[in-house]
């Protein structure tokens, strides 16, 4: 995956496209896989993909240079991936960019604590929640500083995503606890999918909040679509899920850890490996992935593969994010009213 990743990479450094989002998914598999700018066998692809970023981010601090509908969506990857080489390597060119980007964030979340596809201060869905969550939190593992109120108000409105088995979201916590649930695409239902399931554990994951109840509601059904999967009779390039749901499904099973980590990785980490595409003639290009989900053609490529390296690589706990030791002071920098 990473030869793949590295040989369609072009010498910009962003494999053809403008989405900044994109082209930091593919700077972090490398990451995830122990390599930092200019050092070792893919320093270099890291140094072009890094470079491609910052010479793109504006001075307002936002990175996105595609469409405002993708602005959120393309600045949140970016800066969670900014984040992450910040720790890894204290660049003070990715620091100056990533102190911007994540007073962004604190400027463009809306008066319910999420945040939406245009960078201005609206409310939108779980998913930019979650992107955004990402960033924040990877600045904290780097030890960047995050007003305590931004926090706050993005966990109520994580919650606010959760809809109980009986559909009535607003009512006690007393009584939503008694039966199932999962979070969701809407506040108040709505695209109640296996990826916005897990979504929402991680968000709540990585602000911390590890004793929510909800947590184990939403990791049922992703624990049930794991067990469901099916591998592919061949090495056709198709992911057990899209990319985008991969990407969190994983990474709520490696949060929450314990038996769901230990039972169900295994498995998805299996279908993920007997899926790869390869073409045994050529096989200095490596092997890929496509992402599926409306993601296509070198762009599809490029994310389903990305996704596909950083999901195998996660054991490894290289990134400052999935390395432990700071657990009880995050829980007491992120305590918040529920």
């Amino acid at each position: 995956g990473l030869a793949w990743l590295a040989a369609a990479q072009t010498p910009a450094g962003n494999w053809g496209s403008n989405d900044l989002g994109l082209v930091a998914t593919g700077a972090l598999a490398f990451l995830a896989a122990g390599h930092t700018p200019g050092l070792g066998r893919y320093g270099d692809n890291v140094d072009r993909a890094l470079g491609y970023i910052l010479a793109n981010a504006k001075p307002s601090g936002l990175l996105n240079v595609a469409g405002e509908r993708r602005d959120m969506y393309n600045h949140g990857l970016a800066t969670f991936m900014l984040g992450q080489a910040y720790g890894m390597t204290a660049d003070p060119r990715v620091g100056r960019v990533l102190d911007r980007a994540l007073k962004l964030i604190a400027r463009t979340q809306g008066p319910g604590g999420g945040w939406n596809y245009v960078a201005r201060p609206a409310d939108g869905d779980l998913s930019l929640c979650v992107m955004q969550a990402k960033a924040l939190r990877s600045a904290v593992d780097s030890g960047l500083e995050i007003p305590p109120e931004v926090i706050e108000r993005a966990i109520a409105r994580v919650r606010q995503h959760y809809m109980p088995a009986d559909g009535k979201w607003q009512a006690p916590e007393s009584q939503q606890q008694k039966i199932g649930g999962r979070f969701t695409y809407a506040v108040g239902g709505g695209n109640a999918t296996v990826a916005m399931a897990a979504a929402g554990v991680v968000c709540l994951q990585e602000f911390g909040q590890y004793d929510d109840w909800r947590i184990g509601r939403s990791m049922e059904p992703v624990h049930q679509a794991i067990r469901e999967l099916k591998r592919e009779p061949g090495p056709s390039g198709k992911l057990p899920f899209d990319a985008y749901t991969l990407n969190y499904v994983a990474q709520a099973l490696y949060q929450v850890g314990g038996p769901g980590w230990r039972d169900h990785y295994p498995q998805l980490r299996d279908c993920v490996v007997a899926s790869q595409a390869f073409d045994a003639k050529t096989p200095e290009k490596g092997s890929s992935w496509q992402a599926g989900a409306h993601v296509e053609g070198l762009r599809g490529q490029l994310y389903g593969t990305a996704v596909a390296v950083f999901v195998l690589s996660i054991p490894n706990r290289y990134l400052p994010i999935l390395q432990e030791g700071r657990i009880d002071d995050l829980q007491e920098r992120f305590k918040a009213t529920r």
